[in-house]
């Protein structure tokens, strides 16, 4: 027993010296896709069949894969080839919302999918969204929100019902200012290694600037902060990056909407 006390203080003491960054390298990325898999089906099976299929909407799930591939292989991402990277479609035109959870569990509603104007545009969003799972925000949030006690019980497997219950709460989960930013951030160096045109992300966000008071985005703005002024930064790190201009694929983006009609 008092060895294991020891243990246990040892650890506090090498854990809160290394900061979150420190602490986040201590905890494997099988609990991300443990926690990402559970929230996944949990959420799946509260949406009542509204995953559209893939077999049925096949040129849609083609279309919407080929553009996430094309951040996946950007050369940007470091769990690439670690996490599942799995993408559903929700049938639901009057939600304006993606998310990713975890292990790279992807999850785009038709609203937003719709009300977004080219590849490019989406291209930005889901490089936001695959940005958090890479960099493992949410591992960031559980951190600082439950302590050090919690995460000790998930790097040694001591609580498996808290396990279960911190994945419940993964879907609509708030980030940190900082998590948002550095999302932004790399949604635009993922863009740029990519034949996209990396502004495109900082145009979606200042269309919701524009529209910010339209009752479709309060799903959004919900678990996002304001657009307001994040595509200025976005803006600007593109052109430190270089400004190298991209493309939109505005006339391929009409064909998927089509295919969701």
């Amino acid at each position: 027993m008092a060895r294991k006390f020891l243990l246990f203080i040892f650890l506090i003491f090498v854990f809160s010296s290394c900061g979150d960054e420190g602490l986040k390298k201590f905890i494997s990325t099988d609990i991300d896709k443990m926690l990402g898999e559970q929230a996944s089906t949990q959420y799946e099976n509260g949406l009542s069949n509204k995953i559209l299929s893939e077999t049925k909407h096949q040129d849609v799930y083609r279309i919407i894969n080929s553009i996430k591939n094309k951040i996946l292989n950007s050369g940007k991402i470091k769990n690439k080839d670690n996490f599942v990277w799995e993408l559903k479609i929700i049938d639901d035109d009057s939600t304006l919302n993606a998310f990713c959870l975890p292990g790279g569990y992807i999850f785009v509603y038709t609203g937003l999918i719709k009300y977004l104007d080219n590849e490019a545009q989406l291209a930005g969003v889901l490089g936001h969204e695959i940005a958090h799972a890479d960099n493992r925000h949410a591992i960031d949030n559980i951190t600082s929100q439950l302590g050090l006690s919690v995460l000790l019980s998930i790097v040694f497997g001591s609580d498996n019902n808290q396990l279960i219950s911190i994945a419940q709460n993964l879907v609509g989960l708030k980030f940190s200012r900082n998590n948002e930013e550095e999302a932004d951030k790399l949604s635009i160096n993922y863009l740029y290694n990519t034949d996209f045109d990396a502004r495109e992300a900082n145009g979606f966000f200042k269309k919701l600037e524009s529209e910010k008071n339209a009752e479709e985005l309060l799903e959004f703005l919900s678990t996002h902060p304001s657009p307001e002024k994040r595509y200025d930064k976005m803006l600007d790190e593109w052109k430190s990056l270089g400004g190298k201009a991209g493309k939109k694929y505005e006339e391929e983006y009409i064909l998927l909407k089509n295919y969701l009609k």
